[in-house]
């Protein structure tokens, strides 16, 4: 009993030193094969993947070793099982991360073309693929561990035969998060929404900042984080300003009464427009839109690069517009008749 007690650590001892240099080894030829002034590549691949390979070598460098440690027949049973589990749980984690790099690799591949349009959609379909990948990985490996013991391989004739019932079961239940779920792959690669996008959602108005396997994060102009479920954006229509390009136009509507001066108005307008860095010189009109038994509406449109300037040229139209009318044609503000006029 000792005697293969004292083996086993040898053996133990032994594959965690053959681990460590294999280890030492890898990183060596990285650095060799490395590309100056890159901060990816073979380093980045051994960086990331190095635990999990270090735990799938020693469970390997266990199992074949086994029959030298000359243990009770239970015993020796018992150990290559827990390495075979073992084993499975490292070969999971291996693939999981391999997954994630190679969506890693991918999207910085899009990011590198400097198209936001491009880098955007990239990284919402990369994190929903992640997402996916990782939760494939996870079940297929609790699967195969979960096979390796005798109990539930014998009981494994029973569930396949149920397994019609129990698939319609499951999803009844999870009918709402299984839509959530094709709404995402539906979202992604439909090009519906990336992260980034500028949207109108339930008439609020946001930012989309993080795309999960079933819900939507949009965070509002006012701090706040809006947690949609992911089947609300296939279902019903929302605004995306800035799905093709972010350029938007924004509109200033004045309420002014029938005198006012309109051309001198638009003049002032369009020599503010040519002073203004929030302009992008791609479009912009003064016009009346409308009129009423008391006032006229004039509006007054100005392209933006995003909805960020055009929201702050709109704010910055109207300041200086009324503040114009007020200081120099004071007649054109609306008014309020409380007597017959001379």
């Amino acid at each position: 009993m000792w005697w293969s007690l004292l083996r086993l650590a040898v053996v133990v001892a032994a594959a965690v030193l053959v681990a460590y240099g294999l280890d030492r080894t890898a990183q060596l030829l990285a650095r060799r094969l490395r590309v100056p002034g890159s901060t990816t590549g073979a380093p980045g691949l051994v960086r990331r993947c190095r635990r999990p390979v270090l735990a799938l070598t020693v469970c390997l460098l266990l199992a074949v070793a086994l029959p030298w440690i000359d243990a009770p027949p239970a015993a020796r049973e018992g150990l290559r099982h827990l390495a075979v589990v073992l084993a499975i749980g490292s070969g999971g984690w291996l693939c999981a991360r391999l997954a994630a790099l190679v969506v890693e690799f991918g999207t910085r591949l899009a990011v590198h073309r400097r198209d936001p349009e491009l880098a955007g959609r990239a990284r919402t379909q990369a994190g929903l693929l992640g997402r996916i990948c990782q939760a494939v990985v996870a079940v297929v490996t609790l699967g195969a561990a979960l096979m390796t013991f005798p109990a539930v391989r014998g009981v494994g004739t029973s569930l396949l035969a149920s397994a019609g019932l129990v698939g319609l079961v499951a999803g009844v239940a999870a009918q709402s998060t299984l839509a959530n779920v094709f709404a995402g792959v539906q979202m992604a690669f439909g090009d519906l929404a990336r992260i980034g996008d500028i949207v109108v959602v339930a008439g609020e108005w946001g930012t989309v900042e993080e795309i999960t396997l079933t819900s939507v994060v949009i965070a509002t102009w006012d701090q706040r984080r809006l947690v949609m479920p992911m089947s609300y954006f296939v279902g019903r229509p929302f605004e995306n300003w800035s799905r093709r390009s972010r350029r938007i136009t924004g509109t200033a509507l004045f309420h002014l009464d029938h005198r006012a001066p309109v051309g001198l108005m638009r003049q002032e307008f369009e020599d503010f427009l040519a002073k203004c860095e929030l302009w992008d010189g791609q479009g912009s009109a003064l016009q009346v839109v409308d009129t009423t038994p008391t006032t006229i509406v004039v509006r007054a449109l100005a392209t933006a690069a995003d909805a960020d300037d055009a929201f702050e040229l709109r704010c910055r139209l109207r300041e200086h517009l009324i503040g114009y009318l007020c200081e120099n044609h004071p007649q054109a503000l609306p008014r309020i008749t409380t007597a017959d006029a001379p």
